[in-house]
């Protein structure tokens, strides 16, 4: 499914529940990675097409904002396969 990659990396799990939601529920993404970083900070990964990945960012950072704090965000057009070895689909 897709061909891009989207993080969004908050401090708190609900600014993350939030993100997730509101990233599957704005464009046609799965999540594939879930992860809690440590000291409070917690990933949402998905995948999808470029253009739904980029949508499904922006409306979880916009979620998340109202809730928590983003610490970070990005969208990797196109990700090298051997760049998918350091995430770990659930």
């Amino acid at each position: 499914m897709g061909n891009a990659i989207g993080f969004v990396e908050t401090r708190g799990l609900t600014a993350a529940i939030e993100a997730a939601d509101a990233m599957v529920k704005a464009a046609n993404v799965r999540i594939i990675e879930y992860r809690v970083v440590g000291s409070g900070l917690v990933n949402i990964t998905v995948q999808g097409d470029v253009a739904a990945v980029k949508a499904a960012v922006d409306a979880g950072v916009a979620a998340a904002q109202k809730v928590g704090e983003i610490v970070s965000f990005n969208v990797i057009p196109r990700p090298h396969e051997e760049m998918l070895k350091v995430i770990p689909v659930i």
